[in-house]
């Protein structure tokens, strides 16, 4: 059987509701989809837990140490050339320590109304979409 190869991201969250801001990262140009935006996160390494892979990311990626919050939805996502991978998003909204950028490009807080402004990767931007207009978080 065909065992999908699972990535986590973080949809970290500061602010009042209604008016939140989304934490976003640019990929770095020396990186396979070079330039374009997505969410803190990365693989799930074999005999991890989704959450607790998803918390060893925000370290090595930011510097926080991260409440991983509930999962806000999964699917499968397949980029031309590539083996299908499924994503896994978590909301965060607690963490210790200021996100720094250990390993972008740029990162930014941005109103998540304002999200679909940013040239996401492909595998994000209808779950993007649904963030800004406060159907998911």
């Amino acid at each position: 059987r065909f065992l999908l190869k699972t990535v986590t991201a973080a949809i970290i969250l500061r602010g009042e509701a209604g008016a939140e801001q989304a934490l976003i990262c640019r990929r770095r140009a020396d990186q396979p989809l070079p330039l374009q935006w997505e969410f803190a996160g990365g693989k799930v390494e074999g005999g991890e837990e989704p959450a607790a892979s998803l918390r060893r990311e925000l370290r090595e990626e930011l510097g926080v140490e991260a409440e991983i919050g509930p999962e806000v939805c999964r699917f499968s996502y397949q980029y031309p050339g590539h083996d299908p991978v499924l994503l896994v998003f978590f909301k965060v909204t607690e963490f210790r320590g200021d996100p720094r950028n250990l390993v972008f490009a740029q990162i930014r807080w941005v109103e998540r109304t304002r999200l679909p402004e940013f040239d996401f990767l492909a595998a994000d931007r209808q779950l993007v979409e649904q963030i800004a207009r406060g159907e998911l978080v």
